[in-house]
C-alpha cells in the first residue's frame, strides 16, 4: 500500500483536490505524543454512548451478545484547518486504546511538501487524537475476538505499509477508510472533511454497531 494514487486519480481539478488535501492538516505529534497509545478511562467513556440505564448485570448480558467485547471507533477530530481522521481501537473492558491514523511525520513544511509531493508518514496517534474536546464525529463498531484479531493484525499491517503521506492521493481518510473496508463496511467516497466522511460512514451503513468479518 504504499501509493494508492490509484485510487483518486492524477487528474483531479486542482481546485478539489486541494480541498481534500487539507483533510489532514495537523503537524505530526511530537516524538513524545506520536508514542502515546493510552487515553484515560475518561476520555475512553465519553465515546461510548451506547450504554443504557439498566441494571449493571443486563448492561453486560446484552454488551456481550449485541457489540461483542472489542472494537473500532472511527474518529474526526478538529485540527489547523479541515481536521483529521483516524481510528481507536482496543477491548471494552480495557482502558488501554491503540491509535491509527496517517500524518505527514514533521513540521509545518512536511505538510507543506505534501500538496506537491509524498512525504514520509507517520501512523501512530497525533497531536489531539486522545483528547475529546477536539472530537467531531464518531462511529464505534464493535467486534467479536477472532473478528478483532485480524482486524487490529490487518491495522498494524496497514500502518507497516504506509510510509509516505501525500494530500491528494495517501491521506487520513483513505487511510480509515481502508480500514472499514477491510471490515466489510460500505466507504463513503474519500474526498469529503473528515467530520462528513465519518458522519457519512456511519450512515451508509445504517448505525450498525456489530461488525462480523466474512471467513477467509
Amino acid at each position: 500500500m504504499t501509493n494508492k494514487a490509484g485510487r483518486s486519480g492524477s487528474c483531479i481539478l486542482a481546485g478539489f483536490a486541494l480541498a481534500a488535501m487539507l483533510s489532514c492538516t495537523t503537524p505530526s505529534a511530537s516524538a513524545h505524543e506520536a508514542d502515546r497509545r493510552v487515553a484515560d478511562a475518561n476520555a475512553l467513556a465519553t465515546t461510548d454512548t451506547a450504554s443504557r440505564p439498566q441494571p449493571q448485570s443486563t448492561r453486560r448480558s446484552v454488551a456481550r451478545a449485541e457489540k461483542g467485547p472489542y472494537y473500532v471507533d472511527f474518529r474526526a477530530r478538529t485540527a489547523a484547518s479541515w481536521g483529521h481522521a483516524f481510528v481507536w481501537y482496543g477491548k471494552t473492558s480495557e482502558k488501554a486504546v491503540e491509535v491509527a491514523g496517517l500524518t505527514p511525520a514533521g513540521d509545518t513544511l512536511a505538510y507543506v511538501l505534501g500538496h506537491i509531493t509524498f512525504v514520509p508518514s507517520e501512523t501512530g496517534a497525533s497531536y489531539g487524537d486522545l483528547d475529546p474536546e477536539y472530537l467531531t464525529a464518531s462511529y464505534r463498531v464493535y467486534l467479536n475476538e477472532a473478528d478483532a484479531k485480524r482486524v487490529f493484525a490487518y491495522i498494524k499491517e496497514l500502518q507497516a505499509s504506509s510510509p509516505v503521506w501525500n494530500a491528494e492521493t495517501v491521506n487520513c481518510t483513505g487511510f480509515i477508510g481502508d480500514i472499514a473496508e477491510f471490515m466489510g463496511l460500505k466507504v463513503p467516497h474519500r474526498w469529503q472533511r473528515p467530520e462528513n466522511f465519518v458522519n457519512s460512514l456511519k450512515e451508509i451503513n445504517g448505525g450498525r454497531q456489530m461488525v462480523r468479518l466474512s471467513a477467509k
